[in-house]
C-alpha cells in the first residue's frame, strides 16, 4: 500500500459515500477554483520540498519554430534528466510508482527504465473552458447511480470531486479542442521487438466544447467520432461511427460499423466495454484512452492523492525524425524518447459489480490533478493479479492548449507483448485542431459507405 500525503487524508474518506444524484458544490466551494485551486481543479500550490512547482498558469503558447500542422516542438530542449530510475534502484524510489510501473521494472530488468526530469506544470486550457468550469462545479449533477451526468457544459463537469465516478467523468469530459482530425497508427508489438502496423484516420466533433451550442442543444450526444481503416489491405475501409452519450442511463453508446466486404452498415452495440479494443485483443475497448464508455460496471472508489513519477511533457516521441523502429523496442517504449515528472495524481480504484461481467476484476486509474487525463491504469484479472499495464504518454498540445497523450501503450505483462496507439511521427503532418467544424448530418450512418469505399 502507498503512503498518501497527510493534508489530503480527508479525501480518502470520500470514497465511503454512496453517489447520488446531487454532485455539485456551493458556489463558497466553487470559489476556490479561483484561489486555491486551479481553474480545472488542481492544487495550485507546489509540495513541501518544492520538487513539483506551484502552478502559474501553464504552457499557452507555442514555441517558436512551430506552426499548426506541424510535429510539436519540444518547449524544454535543453532539459536533462535529473536521474533515471533502474530495476537496480527500485528500492529507493517505489514510494512514488504505482503497482503497474513497479511491475514494469520487474517484467523487464534489464531494459525498463524511467528517467525523471524537472517537473513543469504546462497544463493549460482556454479561458472560457475555466469560466465554464467554475460555473458546473455549482450545476452538475450525477445520474442516479453516476452512469451520467447533466447541467453541465464545456468544461470539467466535477472540478471539486467527491466520488470516484465523477473523476471518471472529468476524464471523459475533459478538454480535447472542438474538431480534430488525425492519423492513428497502432503497433502490435511483438516479444522480439517485430511489429505490425495499423494505419487509420479519426475524426471527432466535441459537442460538448462547440461554443456555438450549449447542454439544452446536445441532445445527450458529447461528442461524435469517425474511424476510417486504411491498412493493412484486409483492414481497409472499414470504418466505425460513434456517438458518445452523456447520460448512459437514459440512452447508451451508439455505434455503428461499415464491413466494405458485405458493403453493409450494421449497428455495433459490441464496441463497448470488454470487446477486443486492438487486433491482436491485448487490450479492452473500454481501455482506449486510459478509459471511455459507460462506468457503468465497476464501483468506483475515490482513494485520494499521491505524488508519483508519471509520463509528461513526452515530446520527444512525436519528433519528425524519430522513427518507428527506434521507439517500438522488445517490452516497451525506448526509455532514451520518455520524459517522467514528479506530479500529483488522484487515484480512483474501480472494482467490479457483482452484478456485472468484465474481464477485469479491478482497474486503478492515475488521474493528472492538473487535467485530469489518466495518465496509468492497472488492470487486474478474474483472480485479482495485476495482468495490464496501461501507459499514456503526455503532451501539452499548446495550440489549443490542453494536456493530452501523444502516445498511449497496453501493456499485456502475461504475454509480454503491448500495443502502442496514436503514432504519427512518420506520417507528414501530425494531428489537426484547426479545421472547421462540419457540418450537423456529417457523422451520419448513412456516410459510412461513402467514407469506407476503397
Amino acid at each position: 500500500m502507498f503512503k498518501v500525503a497527510s493534508l489530503l487524508s480527508m479525501a480518502m474518506m470520500l470514497g465511503s459515500f454512496a453517489v447520488t444524484a446531487e454532485a455539485a458544490v456551493s458556489a463558497q466551494e466553487a470559489q476556490k477554483l479561483v484561489t486555491v485551486l486551479m481553474p480545472q481543479g488542481g492544487e495550485r500550490a507546489g509540495n513541501a520540498d518544492g520538487s513539483i512547482p506551484a502552478w502559474t498558469g501553464g504552457l499557452v503558447k507555442p514555441p517558436i519554430p512551430y506552426k499548426s500542422g506541424d510535429h510539436y516542438v519540444d518547449p524544454f530542449p535543453e532539459d536533462k534528466p535529473l536521474f533515471t530510475i533502474t530495476a537496480a534502484n527500485l528500492e529507493h524510489y517505489k514510494d512514488k510508482l504505482t503497482p503497474g510501473q513497479i511491475a514494469m521494472f520487474k517484467t523487464y530488468p534489464d531494459s525498463y527504465q524511467m528517467p525523471v526530469y524537472q517537473t513543469r506544470r504546462t497544463a493549460a486550457a482556454p479561458q472560457w473552458v475555466y469560466d465554464n468550469t467554475l460555473k458546473n462545479a455549482t450545476t452538475a449533477k450525477l445520474q442516479e447511480g453516476g452512469d451520467g451526468f447533466s447541467d453541465a457544459f464545456g468544461g470539467i463537469p466535477f472540478p471539486i470531486p467527491q466520488s470516484g465516478v465523477e473523476a471518471v467523468w472529468n476524464h471523459l469530459a475533459r478538454y480535447r479542442g472542438t474538431h480534430l482530425v488525425q492519423p492513428l497508427n497502432e503497433a502490435s508489438v511483438d516479444t522480439n521487438g517485430s511489429f505490425t502496423m495499423y494505419r487509420y484516420q479519426q475524426e471527432v466533433l466535441f459537442n460538448y466544447y462547440d461554443q456555438k451550442s450549449s447542454f439544452a442543444e446536445l441532445q445527450n450526444v458529447m461528442f461524435h467520432y469517425f474511424s476510417v481503416a486504411i491498412s493493412p489491405p484486409r483492414s481497409a475501409g472499414e470504418v466505425d461511427l460513434v456517438y458518445e452519450t452523456m447520460d448512459q442511463v437514459k440512452e447508451p453508446r451508439l455505434a455503428w460499423a461499415y464491413e466494405p466486404g458485405t458493403r453493409r452498415v450494421r449497428r455495433a452495440p459490441t464496441l463497448a466495454y470488454d470487446t477486443p479494443g486492438d487486433n491482436d485483443g491485448l487490450m479492452t475497448l473500454d481501455s482506449k484512452d486510459m478509459f471511455n464508455g459507460s462506468p457503468d460496471r465497476f464501483d468506483w472508489k475515490l482513494i485520494g492523492k499521491k505524488e508519483i513519477y508519471i509520463p509528461y511533457n513526452n515530446y520527444k516521441m512525436t519528433r519528425a525524425d524519430v522513427a518507428y523502429k527506434d521507439l517500438l523496442k522488445p517490452g516497451h517504449l525506448n526509455p532514451a524518447y520518455t520524459r517522467n515528472e514528479l506530479h500529483r495524481v488522484w487515484v480512483v480504484e474501480g472494482t467490479l459489480k457483482a452484478s456485472a461481467r468484465h474481464l477485469y476484476s479491478k482497474r486503478t486509474l492515475y488521474f493528472d490533478e492538473d487535467s485530469w487525463q489518466i495518465v496509468l491504469a492497472d488492470q487486474y484479472d478474474g483472480h485479482g493479479e495485476l495482468w495490464r499495464v496501461s501507459i499514456s504518454y503526455l503532451i501539452n498540445y499548446y495550440n489549443l492548449p490542453t494536456v493530452w497523450s501523444a502516445v498511449d501503450v497496453f501493456h499485456d505483462l502475461q504475454s509480454r507483448r503491448y500495443v502502442a496507439q496514436k503514432l504519427d511521427s512518420e506520417e507528414p503532418r501530425g494531428i489537426d485542431f484547426d479545421q472547421p467544424n462540419p457540418p450537423s448530418d456529417y457523422f451520419n450512418p448513412a456516410e459510412l459507405r461513402r467514407r469506407g469505399t476503397r
